[in-house]
């Protein structure tokens, strides 16, 4: 949860169900957080946790006939602009809202652009959208965020084609797109993706670098661990649809309550390590949305410590430690491992 006494965005038993090729299936199954002003919150786990689709319902970028229950409160903005749920919103408001109050990075560089517009031009549409600024305003604003985001030669990639960039330049340009209108909150969809480790690191550091001039939240989406060591204050880990550990960064990496959470931290690499050794592994894979089970852990299946009570009834959230808090019944009795 936010530290802050009045959330910039709460989000309160979000569920998000889905049609697939065998039925209606759930991808969120009550997620809850929040996140403060000036905050970054990090959300991790496998591909197929639900992460992504957080952001999605988030965006209202949400698949056709997807089914929206719960709340997402967006405070009110500077200006005296009402608190709104995101999840009560019709295609109009979102409309009003995207681009200018929430903001994303999309994971890819390589294809979140669109390649039949200079760069200056797809800066500029937002500001021309929401802001009302004329061609010629928003081409300088354009520029203006280039050079914030530390293009190189940035008034000659105005009229440059996102084919004729590098990725990280291509990403430096998403977060220019993403952050043109000042929005409150900038969701970051695995921002370094295809990035190389000495540009991922810059890409990073601009992001928090802006977080921190402009006052606004960011919820980090990555399964990188050292990422959000890093990077985050707060860091939630998800699984089948749920959160299913939470806390501050350093009391959640530092415990690791969760058996997955622990998995996770078991599988990263190491140096050090002798050449040869296989690195321990969570066995067996993500769960079909519709293979997960309604009434019990779905993580039991693959879980080394699993007991009945685990598939007799879904956990119930306990608290580790204050503000750290795990879904498992075996919390306090399989004390986790400090992280290397």
């Amino acid at each position: 949860m936010s530290t802050a006494a009045s959330p910039l965005l709460e989000i309160d038993d979000l569920r998000v169900s889905l049609d697939t090729a065998r039925g209606r299936a759930e991808a969120l199954r009550g997620v809850s957080f929040a996140i403060g002003r000036g905050e970054t919150v990090g959300l991790i786990g496998e591909s197929g946790c639900g992460k992504s689709m957080t952001a999605l319902a988030l965006m209202g970028l949400l698949p056709d006939g997807a089914q929206v229950r719960g709340s997402m409160r967006l405070a009110g903005a500077a200006g005296g602009e009402p608190a709104v749920d995101l999840a009560r919103l019709d295609e109009a408001a979102w409309c009003r809202l995207r681009g200018r109050r929430l903001g994303m990075v999309f994971q890819e560089p390589m294809t979140a652009l669109n390649p039949l517009h200079t760069v200056g031009d797809q800066i500029a549409e937002p500001l021309r959208l929401h802001l009302g600024l004329p061609r010629r305003e928003a081409r300088a604003e354009a520029l203006r965020l280039l050079e914030q985001v530390h293009l190189p030669q940035p008034r000659e990639r105005l009229d440059a084609y996102p084919h004729q960039l590098s990725g990280g330049q291509r990403q430096r340009v998403g977060i220019a797109i993403a952050l043109a209108c000042g929005p409150d909150l900038l969701i970051a969809d695995e921002p370094t993706t295809a990035l190389d480790v000495t540009i991922q690191r810059e890409i990073l550091d601009l992001l928090a670098e802006l977080v921190a001039s402009r006052g606004m939240a960011m919820l980090l989406i990555s399964h990188d661990l050292a990422m959000m060591a890093r990077s985050v204050q707060a860091v939630h880990v998800m699984y089948g649809g749920l959160i299913v550990e939470s806390g501050p960064t350093e009391q959640v990496f530092g415990r690791l309550a969760h058996p997955y959470t622990r998995g996770l931290f078991g599988a990263r690499p190491r140096i050090g390590v002798s050449r040869g050794t296989k690195l321990p592994t969570i066995p067996g894979r993500v769960p079909e949305l519709a293979d997960l089970p309604s009434a019990a852990c779905p993580f039991a299946d693959r879980c080394a410590i699993a007991i009945d009570a685990c598939r007799a009834a879904m956990p119930a959230v306990v608290e580790v430690d204050h503000g750290h808090f795990a879904r498992c019944v075996r919390v306090h009795e399989a004390p986790g491992v400090v992280a290397a």
